[in-house]
């Protein structure tokens, strides 16, 4: 390696810790930077420090350098539109959690610093309820989740971001009863209008079955395959096939599912409760080799109309909207471990929240987190 040679991009195949970031903070550049802070040593980097600075120093005025003018945040509760508005809901989240910390977990990322960077950054956090929510005064309750945030980066700004989070935990250690607050939610005044979801090509026609590649050679196209197949052509022995046998998923409500009896069973449930359920893949990305193994990162969209009885109550009729984000280990072409974070308060909320709100559906500092 020379001089002039950038050193590797923070990996955390590697399990970096915090300390790594900060001793490496202005040495240098590890990967091409155009556009960014001096600071910042590669992508990754800068999406856990500008993080940790933010949310854990609270430099909050950072937003007005790290974001621009007109971003766009998207949550399952709506969008927050522009950096004005992301300042104010960071304010008013930080007044909820006071000594809120943001754990870096992994950072998934692809792009260059010229048509700009995409990052997927997995959290755990953990905070004290220390200050006024909008469901009542403090209660001094610990909370612990999971978070995912994808990030559209541009010469240091943050143009566009994609947010989920495992909200019914948040509610649940809060010491609420999720459905009760979601009843309590008020909906836009006129409910968009809903075609029929396109699960299926056209009609009666059966779903399409994708040829899954390889693991090793296109762990992203592996994934995507499987994935539809599982959720949309409703081939659940995508399970067996194509996840180790010791397979663990993380998914909300806390919930840590080990082996094909217990994830079996969490997708087969999903879909009673939403029989035309589908999945939309809307970005991926992916970092590793075939020696240490793959991490795909995947952002979905998945609608569905709640017709089944399930955990979510009896049949309410009413249509659902999430932002789901994955992180899948794949090693020697099996998926060994999962994250998939979306927000089930949000999907609480819309089948039993009442109509009579604002005409837009716009997010509120609750639904601005890490």
């Amino acid at each position: 390696m020379t001089p002039d040679t950038p050193l590797p991009v923070f990996d955390f195949a590697d399990r970096p810790d915090y300390s790594d970031f900060t001793r490496a903070a202005g040495t240098g550049r590890r990967q091409p930077l155009a556009g960014f802070d001096d600071d910042y040593t590669d992508i990754v980097d800068y999406i856990v420090r500008c993080t940790h600075k933010i949310w854990e120093e609270k430099a909050i005025g950072l937003i007005y350098t790290h974001y621009a003018h007109n971003a766009l945040v998207h949550t399952t509760g709506g969008i927050i539109y522009g950096r004005e508005t992301v300042v104010r809901n960071t304010i008013q989240n930080q007044a909820m959690w006071g000594d809120l910390r943001a754990y870096a977990d992994d950072v998934i990322w692809s792009g260059d610093d010229r048509l700009g960077y995409y990052t997927s950054h997995r959290h755990s956090n953990t905070a004290t309820q220390s200050g006024y929510t909008e469901f009542g005064p403090p209660t001094g309750r610990k909370i612990a989740y999971w978070g995912i945030a994808d990030c559209f980066i541009v010469h240091n700004r943050i143009v566009e971001e994609w947010l989920t989070h495992d909200g019914v935990t948040v509610i649940r250690q809060m010491g609420y009863d999720p459905v009760a607050l979601a009843r309590q939610a008020v909906l836009p005044a006129t409910p968009h209008t809903h075609g029929e979801i396109d699960r299926l090509p056209t009609g009666q026609q059966a779903p399409e079955f994708l040829d899954v590649p390889d693991g090793t050679r296109d762990p992203q196209g592996f994934v995507r395959a499987v994935l539809l197949n599982l959720w949309n052509a409703r081939l659940v022995n995508m399970v067996r096939e194509h996840h180790a046998p010791g397979h663990v998923a993380f998914v909300p409500d806390s919930r840590k599912l080990v082996g094909y009896g217990d994830y079996e069973n969490f997708v087969i449930t999903f879909m009673a409760c939403f029989p035309d359920l589908a999945i939309t893949v809307d970005h991926q990305c992916v970092q590793g080799d075939a020696e240490r193994g793959h991490r795909v990162a995947t952002r979905c969209t998945l609608q569905g109309t709640h017709e089944g009885h399930g955990p979510y109550g009896a049949p309410t009729g009413r249509r659902i909207f999430l932002i789901v984000i994955s992180h899948h280990i794949v090693q020697d072409g099996k998926i060994t471990q999962e994250w998939t974070v979306f927000d089930e308060f949000a999907l609480l909320k819309q089948l039993y929240g009442q109509p009579g709100g604002r005409g837009d559906a716009q997010a509120t500092s609750a639904d601005l987190v890490p």
